[in-house]
């Protein structure tokens, strides 16, 4: 890779000037590069858009006709093949297929030119300017918006090879150009079309699940193939059954050829009999959505291979997450992406890379280049049962609509006219969805369609808010500026929390705020806990940064219980966001090293599919909430206890429940206990007989799948003294540690440097032993055995094991 000037090489003879060359992997980007040579800090990125990256690579490849496959240019591109341009590109989101005659001695050179002359280009005048992204003229180009939000993100600049290059030869004998889209009909019928290319005088036979199909002639080489499955077994989301795949087969020849797989499943979107609803129905069957947001596995070389991918989205899978968002400010993901969220059953809510802008869809140019990357993205992922949601992209209307505009100023044929068009072209089993958020008296409003909801979070409203909004689905909620554990800040970021410029550096913010997110966490923190929480860190730091761990946690446990009860309106939420970009408090639920935090913990104590809820409703009691979302009847016991001092039962409850799959129970503690008792401490008669309230639901062997706890007087009253115990042990699949408390104790965390414990920042109930594994990360000796310690918000000593 040689950088120049903008323009100082119009042409790869030119480049002969220029000494200064270093390695460049393919694929992959300039900032990457430049990273890998020392001479590029993700921390305090340089700008890269004023500079031309050209790539050059000598082949020595055997006389021939080839292809040249461009899988992702980033962003206005030039390919020059033995010094003749044959290729032109403004588009990073477009493939190319280019056609060339290797002579066993060839050289392919790739220039990027600079992108800040573009986007200083003057351009028709649009209606709204939004304030979180420069510059105002990336409206007019088709890149990624990522490393273009100041506060949001590090301004990291995408420029280069960023997918693959790839060479491919003729092979007559082996299938090509494969089209496979599967449905599912009501009474169960699979629905199978496969078109492909093939050299063969003989129509090959087309196999799934125990079905065939002789492929009929559709064109010169070109044959397609329709199978009718009765009684398919169907693709679920991983929460609500298994998400099953079918290997698709050609036979010809005697010869055997897997050509993809596929799942068969149905989804279509219920707006209620009102039409301001908001639920996803898979396969006939309403499900509750969770998840979170996904920004990208690395923000500087912006990877897409399996490799890179199967950790976060395997962490994802853990979490008991269904559904991840693509949102419209981050960049396409590859089919290698799609193909683990198949597998590990995770719906993927796709936004078309659009965000915030007035864009010019009357212009010819442009819109072309849209048409292209819609239609690529769609026939790439044809196969993929995972591809739930399509959206024509992110707080467009929102952002005009915050503006003071009218709807008729925002409305346009971009989202409302061409995207659905092609989604009905090919993805036809794919619901649309015009942007996110929209479908309210304004596009954002919370009680209708799809919102954005951070009325909990970055708005500072009580947690009854979550309730009061009314929330329908929200694509996108909450929002903390999340803290690592600490081994993953003493090891990349160790300075000072807060008052470091370093720490404060990392932190997200909105463009033009007098707050960030932090502030966030901590009126959350204050209002849970009762401390100052400047005073708290200034005095009391490591007791500062375990209480911002816990709060986030109890936060997001809290809001989700919330929506999850039968008699809430939400029918799903996902969390902003999955992946931190930088070391350090940013949004994500799992850091930049693969470490979750402890709101990923939260939420997987939250998004479990069998799950107890307690909810207070206030003179009307405590209600408890026992939900099944699996695709199995589960029998199970009910047990509920109010503790005095965080150890004595005064009044307790227990009751066998049978619950049908897909289905709730909701229960008034008082029919647990026989009588009358003021769990929500609601009437106030005399001083309060609790401080907690603990709901267990085990299984039919007496292993507890769920916990859940009230607190009448809020957390800061059941913080007590407590003594810790713990016990390390292996059996047949690693390390386990058992821990137990002599009371109640709140947030118990436990950190082993080099494992993932199953569960942490948890609350322990008195009595309880309860069994957490350590799983070794990916650097570690499978043979190491843990060493750490565990700590609780009024645990009265540290315990190491």
């Amino acid at each position: 890779m040689i950088l120049t000037p903008a323009g100082a090489a119009a042409e790869p003879a030119a480049l002969e000037a220029f000494s200064d060359v270093i390695d460049a992997p393919v694929p992959g980007t300039v900032a990457g590069a430049l990273e890998r040579a020392g001479r590029f800090d993700r921390t305090a990125p340089a700008p890269l858009d004023h500079l031309d990256a050209w790539y050059v690579l000598d082949l020595a490849e055997a006389p021939g006709a080839a292809v040249l496959h461009f899988d992702g240019l980033a962003t206005i591109a030039e390919v020059w093949w033995n010094d003749a341009l044959v290729l032109s590109s403004d588009s990073m989101f477009v493939r190319h297929d280019l056609p060339v005659t290797l002579t066993g001695n060839d050289r392919l050179a790739l220039c990027f030119r600079a992108l800040k002359p573009h986007l200083e280009k003057r351009a028709p005048r649009a209606r709204w300017r939004p304030q979180m992204i420069t510059p105002q003229g990336l409206r007019l180009v088709r890149t990624t918006l990522l490393g273009r939000m100041p506060g949001w993100c590090p301004e990291v600049h995408a420029a280069g090879p960023w997918r693959p290059v790839r060479l491919s030869r003729p092979t007559p004998a082996v299938p090509a150009d494969i089209r496979i889209s599967a449905r599912l009909d009501e009474d169960g019928t699979g629905r199978l079309d496969v078109r492909f290319s093939f050299d063969n005088a003989t129509p090959p036979t087309v196999e799934c699940a125990g079905e065939t199909a002789v492929a009929v002639p559709d064109g010169e080489g070109v044959f397609s193939a329709s199978l009718t499955i009765p009684d398919v077994a169907a693709w679920w989301p991983r929460t609500h059954g298994k998400p099953v795949l079918h290997d698709v087969s050609l036979v010809a020849d005697g010869m055997r050829h897997t050509i993809g797989r596929t799942g068969f499943r149905r989804i279509a979107i219920d707006r209620g009999s009102d039409g301001r609803d908001f639920a996803l129905l898979v396969n006939g069957v309403k499900v509750f959505c969770r998840g979170a947001v996904w920004t990208t596995t690395d923000i500087v070389d912006l990877p897409g291979n399996r490799e890179r991918y199967e950790p976060l989205l395997k962490l994802a899978a853990d979490a008991n997450m269904n559904m991840l968002r693509i949102g419209g400010t981050m960049a396409y993901e590859t089919p290698a992406f799609f193909a683990l969220c198949d597998e590990l059953g995770l719906m993927v809510w796709q936004d078309f890379q659009f965000a915030n802008f007035d864009y010019p869809a009357n212009d010819p140019a442009f819109m072309e280049n849209v048409r292209k990357e819609v239609s690529q993205l769609l026939d790439a992922t044809a196969a993929s049962p995972s591809l739930a949601v399509l959206c024509g992209g992110s707080e467009i209307d929102q952002q005009a609509a915050m503006l003071g505009l009218p709807e008729a100023s925002w409305a346009g044929p971009l989202t409302r006219e061409i995207l659905p068009s092609l989604v009905v072209k090919h993805r036809p089993d794919v619901p649309y969805v015009e942007n996110s958020p929209s479908g309210g008296a304004m596009p954002f409003s919370p009680n209708a369609g799809v919102t954005h909801y951070y009325g909990v979070g970055a708005y500072c409203r009580p947690l009854e808010d979550a309730r009061r909004a009314e929330v329908r689905f929200s694509a996108e909620s909450l929002a903390f500026a999340n803290v690592p554990e600490q081994q993953t800040l003493d090891a990349h970021l160790p300075v000072p929390a807060v008052h470091d410029p370093r720490w404060k550096a990392r932190v997200p913010r909105d463009r033009g705020a007098s707050w960030d997110f932090e502030d966030v966490r901590d009126h959350y923190l204050g209002l849970l806990y009762g401390h100052d929480p400047a005073r708290l860190r200034r005095e009391d730091p490591a007791r500062y940064l375990d209480l911002s761990r816990a709060v986030v946690a109890e936060v997001i446990e809290a809001t989700f219980a919330e929506w999850r009860r039968s008699q809430s309106t939400c029918n799903g939420a996902l969390v902003w966001t999955f992946q931190d970009l930088l070391p350090g408090a940013g949004w994500g639920i799992v850091d930049v090293t693969g470490l979750p935090k402890s709101a990923w913990h939260a939420l997987r104590r939250a998004f479990r599919p069998v799950q107890v809820v307690l909810s207070d409703e206030g003179t009307n009691g405590l209600d408890v909430h026992v939900i099944n979302d699996s695709a199995d009847e589960k029998h199970l016991v009910l047990e509920l206890s109010c503790l005095r001092h965080g150890r004595q039962a005064v009044v307790s409850g227990r009751r066998a429940i049978t619950l049908a799959p897909h289905s709730a129970e909701t229960l008034p503690a008082t029919d647990l206990f026989g009588a009358f008792f003021d769990t929500t401490y609601a009437f106030r008669f005399g001083p309060p007989s609790h401080d907690v309230t603990v709901g267990r639901l085990s299984d039919a062997d007496g292993t507890v799948v769920s916990e859940a706890f009230h607190f009448p007087r809020d957390r800061a009253e059941a913080l007590f003294s407590a003594a810790a115990t713990a016990a390390l042990r292996q059996d047949a699949e690693g390390w386990v540690l058992d821990v137990s408390a002599d009371r109640f104790a709140q947030s118990i965390a436990i950190e082993a440097e080099g494992f993932v414990s199953s569960d942490n920042w948890f609350h322990l109930a008195p009595g309880a032993l309860k069994t957490i594994r350590l799983a070794p990360r990916a650097a570690t000796d499978p043979a190491a055995k843990p060493v750490g310690e565990i700590r609780g918000l009024g645990l009265e000593a540290v315990v190491s094991f």
